[in-house]
């Protein structure tokens, strides 16, 4: 009879132990395919802050003298003196055009006789009539004529004599001349044009949501492309009232003051414009989303979950949104991560 040893009987016992501790801990389905535990949906957070910001935003527009004269001659005519071409400066008062006179000045000189005439006639019939030697009406008739001369002496040919003079209305330069002596023109013919160079000014457009952040007086810098990269100060001179309904911008007139050396009309310019500091809640460009609803952005619950927030966007800071509606201090939104991201999905914020 074979005996069995103190060995031999503990040799299954290890063998079944070594069996169950190689047995996998993972679990498999039905095919013997293991399943991997699921992987979080990893997302980048910032919690949302309002920060005072002041914005600068920069408009390009072309420098223009506000007073700015057009001049034309009220009277038809040959022109006998331009003595000024563009460029040249003109004093205010200035004679800068005259027209041929010689035909108004003898009509002038005949209503004066005539004038005069009538002055005598007037006379003579008011002598007449004292003797009862004419009638009122005849009287009448005298003093009628002596006003109708005299109006036309004064108030017609003695004003139309006037208009063959032309002078400078202000102090400045000449920037266009048109015609030249010896041309004849007819009545109301551009003869020049006359600037007044201290008055530079360039108007901007301005989008509605802008407007209403600027007011009156409000520094600006002006920089001029002809003149470098210096800056220049200005101000808001003038904000106009109507939008452009198609654009939805306004125009809004900047001065420049003092004018710089060397500064023209017609040159180009970038107006930048600085709006006061304003706490405004802002968001990684990148974070606001949009479809077909609308505007909105991942915000993360208390749950850890992904969740569909409305808002409304309003200027775009650098690589940065100003949002209007929708955020509250504290949020968390989340700004990566969106690929496959679906409202209500378990999220991990990594940063």
């Amino acid at each position: 009879m074979l005996k069995i040893g103190p060995f031999h009987s503990l040799f299954p016992c290890v063998l079944v132990l070594l069996l169950i501790g190689c047995s996998p801990t993972s679990t498999s389905d039905k095919s013997g395919k293991k399943k991997s535990a699921p992987k979080s949906h990893l997302v980048a957070v910032q919690t949302v802050e309002p920060l005072p910001l002041g914005l600068n935003h920069e408009r390009g527009g072309t420098l223009k003298a506000r007073q700015t004269v057009r001049t034309f001659n009220q009277e038809e005519g040959r022109i006998t003196e331009l003595p000024y071409f563009e460029g040249d400066r003109v004093e205010q008062g200035d004679p800068i055009a005259r027209l041929e006179d010689d035909l108004l000045k003898t009509e002038l000189e005949k209503a004066i006789a005539t004038a005069r005439q009538m002055r005598i006639n007037l006379k003579r019939q008011e002598g007449l009539a004292k003797r009862k030697a004419v009638s009122e009406d005849e009287l009448a008739r005298a003093r009628t004529y002596l006003s109708v001369a005299e109006a036309e002496q004064k108030s017609m040919l003695q004003t139309r004599l006037s208009y063959t003079r032309i002078y400078a209305p202000f102090t400045g330069l000449v920037s266009a001349r048109l015609v030249e002596p010896g041309d004849v023109v007819p009545r109301h013919t551009h003869l020049m044009t006359l600037i007044n160079p201290n008055t530079l000014i360039t108007r901007i457009l301005v989008s509605d949501l802008l407007l209403p952040q600027l007011k009156l007086n409000d520094p600006v810098s002006v920089r001029i492309d002809g003149l470098g990269d210096k800056l220049f100060p200005g101000m808001i001179e003038r904000i106009h009232p109507v939008l452009d309904e198609k654009t939805r911008m306004g125009t809004v007139e900047v001065a420049l003051h003092p004018i710089p050396q060397g500064a023209r009309s017609g040159q180009l310019c970038r107006v930048t414009l600085q709006t006061a500091k304003l706490d405004r809640i802002t968001i990684p460009f990148n974070a606001l989303q949009r479809d077909n609803k609308g505007e909105f952005i991942y915000r993360l619950d208390d749950q850890q979950l992904a969740q569909r927030q409305t808002v409304k966007s309003g200027l775009r800071i650098t690589d940065r949104i100003e949002i209007l509606e929708g955020l509250a201090t504290g949020d968390q939104v989340i700004t990566k991560g969106f690929l496959e991201l679906q409202p209500g999905m378990k999220v991990e914020p990594v940063n």
